[in-house]
């Protein structure tokens, strides 16, 4: 494990000069001091989880300091914004402060959000608050344990410096992980501007970093097209299997390697709700939970068409047309073992349909069902889950197909472990962090260390967690969560 002082930088982004990145120094905030780090994502620097105690970590993250191998830069890009083209975004609020080569080989963007203002800060003032960087740094990390693929994050510092949003708050900032922060919204800005010769740098870029095996096939644009639709529909099944709302599916925030990153106005589900709408701004209910599947089609739509300088629009079609069956092999996969069954029938689709028509109607609770199905013997389960439903007749009708259906599987002693291991008894119920956020607004941070470390273990019952398994009161199924951070 390594010191602060000894991490080695190799900003292979920054070299691709200003037209991609402009040159920016963190604007400092206010008495720094630790709000919460991840031991997790320090180990994927290398970097000695005790360093995160130490004052110069505080200064390193805040501003303050900076390595002498640090090029911060603002990235530049452009996007779709709820279907609307917006030609100029990029980081507002954001550094990319460079890139670490960690001992295994690996390539880690250091991330800062909230470092202040930026070219495309676009009369904003640069900041994120202690509130917004919380959620982030709990969602990334919850979203990871359960096996979801996304960005990471190491810490959120707090401060002493007063922002205002819709009241005053203070700013913080969060240093967050990936591989790479290309999106979307990158190769659109440099076809919507007519700039072919830079989209050609960029293409060439992103294959060489992050798509290597690519190069060898005789179209790498296409075949690099393809992993980024094959990567994206595991993602976004892996969303929809564990109710996962994203809130702000704009094409600025699809990342190229499939990843889930620039938490918003997330949320899991409570109630199951096919309808969900987690961001409040979203009035017309584009970026809701049922959703998500066809906007996450449209939104590489969006990037094939900045990609057809580089690979003819009938090989492009066709490949996006692997997207929705993709999708449903991945989320038909989940969902057979989040009801414990180890085999495929050609009613199972169905059997699932009529679940969530029953769950929907009846408010049920969608996480926890599927834990409390694997808690004991199917029989003794479905006994119990049965108060949760209005129409009785009609679970009865259902858990007696299932039952049926879990009677044709192979014989198996194992069935609660499975179901277990991809049952999560623990989420990021977005009262649980308001919780742990009103208490961090108060200079008290133990709730979001204490949540953080049951959200990384989230299949194991952890002693004297209980609380965190439970379904969440009335008030805390109807937060407004909005973009506003």
């Amino acid at each position: 494990m390594k010191a602060l002082d000894e991490l080695t930088f190799d900003n292979r982004f920054a070299r691709l000069g200003d037209a991609f990145s402009t040159s920016v120094l963190p604007d400092p905030i206010e008495a720094p001091r630790l709000v919460v780090a991840s031991e997790a994502a320090m180990r994927l620097l290398d970097l000695e989880p005790t360093e995160a105690y130490s004052p110069v970590f505080a200064e390193l993250f805040s501003g303050h300091k900076l390595w002498g191998e640090a090029e911060p830069r603002a990235m530049v890009y452009s996007g779709h914004q709820f279907g609307h083209y917006n030609p100029r975004l990029g980081d507002g609020r954001g550094l990319l402060l460079g890139e670490v080569y960690t001992d295994a080989g690996e390539h880690w963007d250091l991330h800062l959000k909230g470092a202040g203002q930026t070219p495309w800060s676009r009369g904003a003032d640069g900041r994120a608050v202690l509130r917004s960087s919380i959620r982030e740094f709990l969602a990334s990390e919850a979203l990871y344990a359960l096996g979801i693929p996304s960005s990471r994050a190491l810490c959120v510092i707090g401060s002493d410096t007063p922002v205002w949003r819709e009241k005053q708050e203070r700013a913080a900032m969060l240093l967050r992980l990936a591989p790479s922060h290309v999106r979307f919204g990158h190769f659109e800005y440099f076809y919507y501007t007519k700039q072919p010769e830079l989209a050609k740098q960029l293409g060439e870029h992103v294959l060489a970093m992050h798509f290597p095996e690519c190069l060898e096939q005789p179209e790498p644009y296409l075949a690099m097209y393809r992993q980024i639709v094959e990567r994206n529909a595991q993602l976004i099944a892996k969303w929809q299997a564990y109710g996962f709302c994203h809130g702000v599916m704009n094409t600025d925030n699809m990342s190229i390697l499939g990843i889930t990153f620039d938490f918003g106005p997330f949320a899991f589900l409570d109630d199951f709700d096919a309808n969900f709408i987690c961001n409040h701004s979203d009035h017309e209910g584009r970026y809701s939970f049922s959703n998500q599947v066809p906007i996450a089609h449209w939104n590489l739509s969006a990037l094939a068409q900045a990609l057809t300088p580089f690979i003819s629009v009938e090989a492009l079609r066709e490949t996006l047309g692997l997207f929705l069956p993709l999708y449903e092999a991945h989320y038909a996969d989940l969902m057979r073992r989040r009801l414990g069954f180890t085999t495929a029938e050609d009613d199972d689709k169905q059997l699932l349909e009529r679940l969530f028509a029953l769950m929907q109607n009846s408010a049920v609770d969608y996480n926890l069902f599927f834990r409390r199905l694997g808690d004991e013997a199917a029989e003794a389960a479905v006994l119990k889950l049965r108060d949760d439903f209005i129409d009785r007749d009609a679970f009865d009708a259902w858990a007696t197909a299932y039952l049926a259906r879990l009677n044709r599987e192979p014989a198996s002693s194992d069935r609660t472990a499975r179901m277990h291991a991809v049952n999560p008894l623990y989420v990021l119920r977005n009262y649980l962090a308001q919780k742990a956020i009103d208490a961090a607004e108060d200079g008290d941070y133990e709730e979001v260390r204490r949540l953080h470390r049951v959200l990384t273990r989230p299949f194991e019952a952890q002693a004297g967690m209980e609380a965190y398994a439970q379904r969440p009161p009335e008030w805390g199924k109807h937060l407004e969560i909005s973009c506003s951070s």
